[in-house]
């Protein structure tokens, strides 16, 4: 196995996963198979516990693995199906070390962080390095490894002394270390500092891995005076010196990368270059170039609990891009805290609140994602409410979802207090309730999470023509609410079509309303398996409403065309 880390110096948030991705990208386009796995340092056993204005978004794996962002970006960049164990963390491995403490496996030695928690890392990279995650057969020829946060930091030294042991153990022909640095520019100066990157640099070999590669981020290209620095102070030739520095769109980056022939600088590092290709990014350069090229865009209302951080809907945002870029738009979306559209925001903010239904009534379609918590749930049924009585066309994640059952509920069917049990245990007409199997004394890893099949009731409803699928569709999920079965045939009854179901046929996983332009809610997440070139299947029908092209496009389907 050739491994490929990637660690990060001076700040956090330089783009590292971004970096990871591309370089993998760029393998790929050599002809090459490729793994990635994000260390991230925290003592979480994962994701799934933290608010997403701690970390950004929760990504939810096919095997239901709670992990960081970046492997969504992993995801979307290598078109690859990743599972948990590619998430790893302090939380993680100290939970195995001291399991197998407790079953007295290491029998009666001092367990120590060297060598215990190094060989744990070590064990967990190199069999995880090995699980094909492309849909072949056998592992993977490189895999590419993200240390999360920066060099120095005191909850990475395990994994940083780990990484050097396995540089050592698998030979300088299997090991390339890429350092992302940032290369400030002073504003009254107006010159590139190369200072803080030599410091990270010697930090990081303090520590006994010395970088063959430099990822240079700043806002302009680099001067060749600062590479020549960079070079000498270093220790890295001038041609592994690569600068990111800052593009239109992310898909950029694998071609900034091609093009300052990052990959023969990798390949010639891990010996490579004989059984690699010239890198074929064709169909990248095209899509990059198109997302340059978009004029025409469409206006669309993201109404949610977390959008003061967009990273907080990090893989939403990307699957309105890709339906976007699939209908020759650019997406222009428009932030709304849900709390700014609610009555009591009327009277302590009038001019939040008149902002917001402004940005509302503007926009040419409404998307209400997943949450958690009370905050903001009036506003989103305000959102619900007026996105279903003026044919505006509507998407509802999860919460969203559950968030249109109880407007329909209160509106139509006239159940003032109809509620769920997430915001009002009381409520004396719960719609939505939580579920049979769930826990309510631990928050992790208790939800309903993953891959799991909704069978469609009529082979003719909307989402299932979408899909291009008259049977089912296999979705991931992330939630410990759901509508509740007695009150849907009383919905049904009053023009709410639950259209799709799980397996048992207790769980509504579709509701659609007839007669609306497009109108649907679902409780799985469908933007975590959104890809450039081929974007999800209700993305792209909420984006295709929204211009009134949604039934030319289903019609053409219905064709077979």
């Amino acid at each position: 196995m050739k491994y490929v880390l990637i660690t990060g110096g001076v700040v956090s948030g330089l783009g590292k996963g971004v970096t990871a991705s591309s370089i993998g990208v760029v393998l790929q386009a050599c002809g090459l198979r490729v793994t990635s796995i994000k260390i991230d340092p925290y003592l979480n056993t994962d994701a799934g516990t933290m608010s997403p204005f701690e970390h950004g978004e929760v990504f939810v794996l096919d095997d239901g693995g709670e992990v960081d962002l970046d492997l969504g970006n992993y995801e979307r960049f290598l078109d690859v199906t990743l599972t948990k164990d590619n998430n790893i963390t302090t939380g993680k491995i100290y939970q195995s070390v001291l399991d197998k403490e407790r079953k007295g496996d290491y029998l009666g030695k001092t367990v120590q962080v060297v060598p215990h928690i190094t060989n744990a890392i070590k064990d967990w990279i190199e069999s995880v390095a090995l699980i094909p995650v492309d849909g072949k057969e056998g592992p993977a020829d490189v895999c590419v490894i993200e240390l999360g946060g920066t060099v120095g930091d005191i909850e990475s030294m395990p994994f940083i002394e780990a990484l050097r042991q396995l540089s050592f153990s698998v030979g300088p022909d299997n090991f390339c270390l890429i350092h992302v640095s940032l290369i400030p520019v002073l504003g009254v100066v107006g010159e590139q500092k190369t200072k803080p990157t030599q410091h990270s640099v010697r930090e990081l070999r303090a520590l006994g891995l010395t970088p063959h590669l430099l990822a240079c981020r700043s806002a302009q290209p680099l001067l060749d005076n600062t590479k020549v620095k960079l070079s000498q102070f270093c220790h890295v030739e001038a041609a592994n010196i690569l600068n990111i520095h800052d593009v239109p769109n992310i898909w950029h980056v694998p071609l900034l990368l091609r093009n300052q022939n990052a990959h023969l600088s990798i390949l010639k590092q891990l010996n490579l270059l004989s059984i690699a290709a010239p890198p074929d990014l064709e169909a990248w350069t095209r899509r990059a170039e198109t997302f340059d090229n978009l004029t025409d865009s469409v206006r669309i209302a993201m109404v949610g609990k977390y959008v003061g951080l967009t990273d907080s809907y990090l893989s939403v945002v990307k699957a309105l891009l890709h339906a976007c870029i699939a209908c020759s738009l650019k997406p222009t979306i428009d932030w709304i805290a849900a709390s700014d559209l609610e009555d009591d925001t009327a009277q302590s903010a009038p001019e939040a609140h008149a902002a917001a239904w402004k940005r509302l009534r503007n926009a040419e379609c409404v998307l209400v994602p997943g949450g958690f918590g009370d905050r903001g749930v009036c506003g989103m049924i305000l959102a619900a409410k007026y996105a279903r009585e003026n044919n505006v066309p509507y998407l509802g994640i999860c919460l969203g979802m559950q968030i249109s059952v109880i407007e329909y509920a209160r509106s139509v069917l006239g159940l003032e207090k109809a509620n769920s049990h997430e915001f009002d245990e009381d409520t004396p007409d719960p719609v939505v309730i939580f579920m049979p199997e769930g826990s309510r004394t631990h928050m992790g890893s208790t939800m309903r999470l993953g891959s799991r099949r909704t069978l469609f009731q009529t082979p003719d409803c909307v989402t299932s023509k979408l899909y291009c699928n008259p049977h089912y569709v296999d979705e991931r999920h992330r939630h410990r609410y759901e509508v509740n079965p007695d009150v849907i045939g009383v919905l049904e009854e009053a023009g709410l079509k639950f259209v799709g179901k799980d397996e048992t046929g207790k769980r509504m996983e579709v509701l659609e309303l007839p007669g609306h332009p497009f109108y649907v809610g679902v409780q799985f997440h469908p933007e975590f398996k959104s890809r450039p070139g081929k974007p999800s299947a209700l993305f792209l029908g909420l984006i295709l409403s929204a211009r009134g092209k949604l039934e030319a496009y289903l019609s053409r389907y219905q064709n077979g065309s």
